[in-house]
């Protein structure tokens, strides 16, 4: 086959079998484009005609190489598989030169632009391309070849017979050739021949018969030939009163097919719409038809509305405007799924992630719809189906086109690659009244490998679930906490101040509770029963979800729960939703919120809500304000010193102290214990190590000691907390073995116990503070000192310490030499405390009023 003046298909010898064919394209030329028709349902392409020369190149080429043998090389092989090369007459490269033919004959042009001088075969097409510029050949004679662009026009033919409504027999003119044609992208009803041979017409078929022939029959027309697969031509039959198809849409005597649909040039809205009128006025074979919209009132037919959700590639939830929500899917379009696999057998399986293209087709709807006006047409309603072998029960579906700005929504998901077409029975009517855009949208895809269709790797979203998982929320606690505001996706509204988000530059799921206020608890199961939703808890969630859900947010971490849930601030565009929960009288504000920023604001809020007596305030009745004097008792300080031995100084200057008191029994216990142990080994290896275990250690020494393991990286890496000595270590499994039951923490608790400095603030900067830990470590580290316990810290007491002989403070001794600051308390006690007796030298020196931030410390 020859496809143009520089394109040919080629084929082998056959074995066995039709031989695979080959497109070969010939190098280092250019032939004109041949004419194209308009790209079905595409308004913005037309036909386009023959270039000059173009069609005499395609015959120059026809004539002289249609069933001949020909040789090819292969110069270039492109990334999409096309090949470039010379083509030779016969059976070897000494044989015409096709390309050096066409040149010659001014049939194509020289690409110089890839022309390098060294190469023979290129210069001699140069100097060809001269020769026919001199002898004025083919694109290089007077006049620009437009006499040579074909004019396509229809052919004049005459009708002979009517088969059916749809189908004829015509004599082509001037050649008189005899030929079938059914009439493009419709089908009348038909005469079907029994067994007897007798025809039994279908519903119409006469009428439809006899209402194409009263129009064609032996007349003058003119046909537009379109195509012909499988051997059967399809055309346009033109009448000067008229297009038949067109009329016999109309009138009711025939349907559209989508499968020629496709070929019709005239415009396959055209017969859709002409379809439509004759449904609309149940003509012929539609007096009984039935539109699927028929029992919607106008308003349920067309909408405007809110969209407030993206349930999934292909359904979205949406706001009325009397502030109903209703679910709608969009037409004809089936989303991203995996074929032919039992998803429920994995309970991991999380669609949205899982399936290919599945997140980026909802995310294009989310980014382009939510939170969006649409206007919605409802074309079909999908009636409930139950459960089925191998198929699951689906509730009554909404079926609709969903517009915005004048773009089809599923036309845009469908261009992308992002869905497919639902392919339908011919007298399946429940359809999208878009239907052929969405195909002729399908087929673009197809053929830029779009999306689904793409021959490239599917693309992989490994999201991390940490909802609930205690451990992996601490490992990401210290990261959102230092970034400050951190981009999110809020994906799921459990209640009013409960979400689950999506962290995009983390690529995980977290569960994030609102801090600083107090949301009526919505109705969930717990392990009683189920416990009852408080008032207006619906109503915290739906405007949480209105504002929120699924929009692009964020959000500031401060803390989590024991349950692994973040807890703080979420913004969006500016609005801080607590405070507008707050505002909203939908929340209280929780004593937690005092620390923060947004303390002032909330309180503000709530009063205003509550002198209104708004929704959770509707029943609040202030109370009396009763004249109380209390009568309080201000904590004095307790100096009760005793001696402890100082085991281990931490980088955070936290140090572990054992009690002296306590010390024989801890070293009678060791020697017992290793005494067992030195006449009943433990089998190297036979320990498996767990987090939280308390186990024996074999530490540098040699010796084994009481331990609690930590973190298990793997059995060659166990991070182990000594118990009685406040050290850790890594070690391999082989060193760890199972506690003996007469030496756990039940016989004797662990001996070991956290402080930290009172009165002292802790240097931020490292160097600093490895100065401080190096001077603590050579004053007190494995010495018994004299300790007194001050005030409880956020996780261990805050304590003084003295030198057992001198009863010099060691705080005092790091504030003199400038190694530390004094952090002065806000509690009463401690203020009545006189300074001086401990800290006071540094009020005299207090360099802190010269930007401390300098020296690395924080006020």
């Amino acid at each position: 086959m020859v496809l143009s003046g520089c394109a040919i298909i080629v084929r082998g010898q056959p074995r066995g079998g039709p031989p695979p064919e080959r497109q070969i394209n010939l190098s280092n030329i250019r032939a004109g484009a041949m004419a194209r028709r308009a790209a079905q349902g595409q308004p913005d392409t037309k036909d386009t005609p023959d270039e000059p020369w173009a069609f005499q190149a395609r015959e120059f080429l026809r004539k002289k190489l249609i069933g001949k043998e020909v040789c090819f090389t292969v110069e270039i092989k492109t990334a999409l598989g096309r090949e470039y090369g010379m083509v030779y007459l016969g059976r070897d490269t000494t044989g015409e030169n096709i390309a050096d033919s066409l040149v010659n004959e001014g049939l194509a042009t020289v690409r110089r632009e890839g022309i390098r001088g060294n190469n023979p075969d290129q210069a001699r097409l140069c100097e060809l391309e001269d020769q026919a510029k001199a002898s004025k050949k083919g694109l290089w004679s007077e006049g620009g070849g437009t006499h040579t662009i074909r004019d396509i026009k229809p052919i004049n033919a005459i009708i002979e017979h009517v088969r059916d409504g749809s189908v004829v027999r015509a004599l082509l003119l001037p050649d008189y050739y005899l030929v079938t044609v059914m009439l493009s992208g419709v089908k009348c009803p038909t005469f079907k021949r029994e067994a007897d041979g007798a025809e039994s017409p279908e519903p119409f078929a006469a009428e439809a018969k006899f209402f194409t022939e009263s129009r064609l029959l032996q007349r003058d027309v003119q046909i537009i030939l379109e195509s012909c697969p499988n051997q059967i031509i399809l055309g346009t039959i033109l009448h000067p009163n008229g297009n038949i198809t067109e009329l016999l849409l109309k009138e009711g005597f025939a349907r559209c097919v989508d499968w020629s649909m496709a070929v019709y040039t005239q415009g396959a809205e055209k017969l859709r719409a002409a379809e439509r009128s004759a449904k609309e006025r149940k003509v012929r074979i539609w007096k009984d038809y039935v539109a699927p919209t028929a029992n919607l009132d106008q308003k349920d037919r067309q909408f405007v509305a809110k969209v407030m959700q993206v349930v999934n590639a292909d359904a979205m939830v949406v706001k009325l405007n009397s502030g109903e929500l209703k679910t709608i899917h969009l037409s004809s379009i089936r989303p991203p799924r995996i074929e032919g696999e039992n998803k429920d057998k994995d309970k991991r399986f999380r669609p949205l992630y899982d399936i290919p293209y599945m997140f980026e087709a909802r995310e294009f709807l989310r980014k382009k719809l939510i939170g969006k006006k649409v206007n919605v047409t409802v074309d079909y309603i999908r009636a409930a189906t139950g459960p089925g072998e191998g198929t699951p029960a689906f509730s009554e579906r909404t079926c609709a086109t969903v517009t915005i700005g004048g773009i089809n929504i599923a036309e845009a998901l469908v261009s992308k690659g992002l869905a497919t077409i639902i392919r339908y029975r011919q007298d399946d009517d429940q359809r999208s009244s878009h239907y052929d855009e969405l195909l002729a949208a399908e087929a673009r895809a197809i053929k830029n490998g779009k999306g689904l269709h793409s021959k490239k790797e599917v693309p992989i979203h490994r999201v991390a679930d940490i909802s609930g998982e205690t451990q992996k929320a601490k490992q990401f606690l210290p990261f959102l906490q230092r970034a400050g505001r951190s981009e999110a996706v809020v994906e799921y509204v459990f209640s009013g101040s409960r979400l689950k988000l999506y962290m995009p530059k983390e690529t995980c799921l977290i569960t994030f509770l609102l801090a600083g206020i107090e949301c009526p608890r919505s109705s969930r199961n717990m392990p009683g029963g189920m416990q009852v939703a408080e008032p207006f808890s619906d109503e915290a969630m739906l405007f949480t979800k209105e504002l929120v859900l699924q929009r692009e947010v964020e959000v500031e971490v401060e803390s989590m729960d024991k349950a692994g849930n973040f807890i703080g601030w979420l913004h969006i565009e500016g609005v801080n939703l607590s405070i507008a929960l707050v505002e909203n009288a939908l929340s209280k504000v929780h004593f937690t919120a005092e620390r923060s920023a947004y303390y002032k604001t909330l309180v503000s809020a709530e009063e205003s809500c509550r002198q209104r007596k708004e929704k959770i305030w509707a029943n609040y009745e202030e109370k009396p304000v009763e004249e109380v004097v209390h009568v309080t008792e201000e904590k004095e300080r307790v100096a009760n010193y005793r001696a402890v031995y100082v085991t281990e100084i931490c980088d955070t200057l936290h140090f572990y102290t054992q009690d002296v008191e306590t010390g024989g029994q801890l070293e009678s216990l060791m020697e017992t214990m290793r005494a067992e142990i030195a006449s009943q080994p433990p089998v190297e290896g036979s320990y498996a190590p767990r987090r939280g275990d308390i186990c024996i250690a074999k530490f540098a020494d040699g010796e084994w000691y009481r331990a609690k393991v930590e973190k298990v990286e793997s059995p060659a890496k166990v991070h182990v907390f000594y118990i009685d000595y406040g050290n850790r270590e890594v070690v391999s499994s082989t060193r760890l073995a199972a506690m003996p039951p007469a030496f756990g923490t039940r016989i004797l608790p662990a001996q070991a116990t956290e402080h930290a400095f009172a009165f002292i603030q802790v240097p931020q900067d490292e160097d600093a503070r490895a100065d401080v830990v190096d001077c603590i470590v050579r004053d007190i580290q494995n010495s018994q000192c004299l300790m007194n316990v001050e005030y409880s810290g956020v996780t261990c007491p805050h304590v003084t310490i003295q030198f057992g002989d001198t009863k010099d403070d060691v705080g005092l001794g790091l504030v003199k030499e400038g190694l530390v600051m004094v952090d002065v308390r806000k509690e009463k006690h401690l203020q009545k405390i006189d300074i001086t007796t401990f800290y006071g030298y540094l009020f005299h020196y207090d360099f802190r009023a010269d930007d401390a931030d300098e020296f690395g410390y924080r006020r």
